[in-house]
Parts: structure tokens; C-alpha cells; sequence
């Protein structure tokens, strides 16, 4: 594993603490979640733009759903199993 020496600002500094603080011994993992989500927005948005400039085509969308059964018994057990799990989280 590398590690990484950053310098930060005062109000940076505190707000870490206030949600990270040294005394938990959770500060690293915190600092690593926030990094690997910065990265992996920074990279949705590179693919984003990529696709912008060249979007798919007609023909390759058309092949992604080609074969799709929309009766399908497991995708709508699926779904089902879904709205309940979501309907229950509301209900709680």
C-alpha cells in the first residue's frame, strides 16, 4: 500500500475532524472512501464527455436490447422483490 503525505487548510482540517476524528482510528479509511470516490467521479465524467463528443448508435443500442424478453418470469420476480424491499424501508 503507498501512502500519501497532503498538506490541508485550517477549515479543511476541522471539518475532517469533526467527521473523521483522530481518536475514532477511522480517519484513513474515511480519506481513502473520499479519494476512491473522487476518482471514480472524475472518471463517470471523462466517459460522459467521451460520449458526448461520439455517441453510440443507433444500431449498437438497438443490439444491447436485441433478445431482451420483456415477460421474462426472473426480471419480473426481480423487480417485485425490489418494490417491496423499497416499500418496507418506507414503511419503517
Amino acid at each position: 500500500m503507498k501512502q500519501l503525505l497532503i498538506e490541508i487548510d485550517d477549515q479543511c482540517a476541522r471539518d475532517l475532524e469533526r467527521v473523521a476524528p483522530v481518536k475514532t482510528r477511522k480517519r484513513a479509511e474515511f480519506v481513502r472512501l473520499a479519494i476512491r470516490r473522487a476518482i471514480d467521479l472524475a472518471l463517470d465524467r471523462a466517459t460522459e464527455a467521451a460520449y458526448r463528443v461520439q455517441p453510440l448508435s443507433a444500431s449498437v443500442l438497438e443490439g444491447d436490447s436485441s433478445g431482451w424478453d420483456e415477460q421474462n418470469r426472473l426480471a419480473k420476480v426481480a423487480t417485485r422483490t425490489r418494490a417491496r424491499k423499497k416499500a418496507a424501508r418506507k414503511a419503517a
